[in-house]
C-alpha cells in the first residue's frame, strides 16, 4: 500500500467510512494536504506535482468505488460537484495541517443523477467515481488529519512510473540518435555532391566556360506596379476571415460568466469596442465562459480550434493559464500564454472524441498566473472545424 493510499484509508478509518459526507470531507482534506505539502517542497517541479495530484485522483477513485452500490448496466450520468456547494450540503469540512496553504485543491466529489436501483437478475456493475482535475480550495475543520509530506517528497511512491513502452523507448534511444547521425551525415555528403556536380565543380579545363560573365537583366523600380494591391502582405488575421467561426463568448451576453467570490468579471468599452475585464483573486481562482452543450454536438468527432481574442489591462502585461472541461469529450490540457497591451489571438486546438456531450462545457482562465491581481480584457471566445 503506497503513502497515499494508505493515508487516505488511515483518515477514513477515524469516522464512519460508509456516511458518504465523511468521506468527500476526506477526499478533500487530502488534495489540500498534498497541495500545501508541494508547495512546502521547493525541489518538486510542475510535472512531478502534476503526477502527484493524478495519482491521488486514481487512488480516490479507487477507494471510493469500494463504497458504491452495484448499478444496473446503464451507467449513470456523473458530473463533477460544485465545491462551495458540496461543502454547504457536508456540513463542516476537515481541517487538514499539512503546511503552507496551497492556491488551489481538486475536489473528488462526485454525484450520481437520478435514483440508483438494483434490478433483480439485471446485470450489475460499478460505477466509478469521475474525479475533477482543478478544483477549488476548501477549509476542512473537524476531520481526521491527513499527512500528505511523504507523498511530496522527491522519489515517493506517488511517481507515476514509465510504462513500458516509455521504458522501451528510452532503451532505443542511444542506437536511434545514432542511426538519426548517420542519416543526417549521409544526407549531406549526398547533397554537396549533388551541388558540386551542378555547379561544375568536376569538370575539366576545356569543359568550362571562361567567357566574362553575363550581366543579369535588371528590372527598372517603376516596371512594374501590382494591381489593386497584389503580393501585398497580408494583414495579422486576415487569414482566417474564411473560417466558419462559431461564437463560444461576447460582452454584449455575459450571463454565461462564472466568477468566484474573490475573483472579478466586468464589462467595459474601449476604442476597439467591448470587453469583459476579468481579474483572478489572490487565491489564483479562475473565471469559467460557459461552452453551450449545442456547440458542444457540433464539435463532437471534429477537429477544432479555439481563439482567445485578449489584452492585458494598461501598463500590466500579464501571463494567463487556460483549463477547459468538456464533459463527456474531455478537456484541452492546460494552456500559458503570455499577453501584452496589444489585442491578440491565443489560439488551441482539440481533436474530440465522436461521442454525444451529455451537458455544456467551460473554458476556465486565470488572469494572472503569477497571482499579482493583474487583470485581462477578453474581447471574444469563438472555435471553428478544421477541414
Amino acid at each position: 500500500m503506497d503513502a497515499i493510499e494508505k493515508a487516505i484509508r488511515n483518515a477514513l478509518e477515524k469516522g464512519n467510512a460508509e456516511d458518504r459526507a465523511f468521506r468527500e470531507r476526506v477526499y478533500r482534506s487530502a488534495f489540500a494536504a498534498l497541495d500545501r505539502a508541494l508547495q512546502a517542497n521547493p525541489g518538486v517541479t510542475v510535472e512531478v506535482a502534476i503526477k502527484r495530484r493524478k495519482a491521488i485522483q486514481e487512488k480516490i477513485t479507487e477507494i471510493e468505488s469500494e463504497f458504491l452500490p452495484a448499478v444496473p448496466g446503464v451507467a449513470p450520468r456523473i458530473d463533477a460537484i460544485d465545491a462551495p456547494a458540496a461543502e454547504t450540503a457536508a456540513g463542516a469540512a476537515p481541517a487538514v495541517e499539512a503546511g503552507p496553504k496551497a492556491p488551489s485543491v481538486p475536489s473528488p466529489a462526485v454525484t450520481v443523477d437520478g435514483p440508483v436501483q438494483a434490478a433483480s437478475g439485471a446485470p450489475r456493475s460499478r460505477v466509478l467515481p469521475v474525479v475533477p482535475d482543478i478544483m477549488p480550495d476548501a477549509t476542512l475543520p473537524g476531520a481526521p488529519a491527513i499527512d500528505m509530506s511523504a507523498a511530496a517528497a522527491p522519489g515517493a511512491a506517488t511517481e507515476v512510473a514509465p510504462d513500458r513502452d516509455e521504458r522501451r523507448i528510452r532503451g532505443r534511444r542511444l542506437p536511434l540518435t545514432a542511426i538519426f547521425l548517420t542519416v543526417t551525415l549521409l544526407a549531406a555528403v549526398g547533397i554537396g555532391l549533388f551541388f558540386a556536380v551542378q555547379t561544375g565543380v568536376f569538370k575539366s579545363a576545356a569543359e568550362l566556360n571562361t567567357a566574362p560573365p553575363e550581366a543579369p537583366p535588371t528590372v527598372e523600380d517603376d516596371d512594374f506596379t501590382p494591381a489593386d494591391g497584389a503580393n501585398a502582405p497580408a494583414k495579422p488575421g486576415a487569414a482566417d476571415q474564411s473560417r466558419d467561426w462559431i461564437n463560444v463568448f461576447s460582452p454584449a451576453d455575459p450571463t454565461h460568466v462564472a466568477a468566484p467570490s474573490d475573483a472579478k468579471a466586468e464589462v467595459m468599452k474601449d476604442d476597439a469596442g467591448s470587453f469583459l475585464r476579468i481579474q483572478s483573486g489572490a487565491s489564483g481562482s479562475a473565471i469559467a465562459f460557459d461552452v453551450g452543450q449545442g456547440v458542444l454536438e457540433k464539435l463532437a468527432g471534429k477537429h477544432a480550434v479555439f481563439d482567445i481574442i485578449a489584452r492585458a489591462e494598461d501598463g500590466k502585461d500579464t501571463q494567463i493559464s487556460v483549463d477547459c472541461n468538456f464533459g463527456e469529450l474531455g478537456d484541452c490540457g492546460r494552456k500559458r500564454y503570455a499577453v501584452g497591451q496589444q489585442r491578440n489571438e491565443y489560439l488551441f486546438d482539440v481533436k474530440f472524441p465522436d461521442k454525444r456531450p451529455g451537458s455544456a462545457g467551460t473554458i476556465a482562465i486565470n488572469s494572472d498566473f503569477d497571482k499579482q491581481g493583474k487583470a485581462v480584457n477578453v474581447y471574444e471566445i469563438r472555435v471553428s472545424i478544421e477541414p
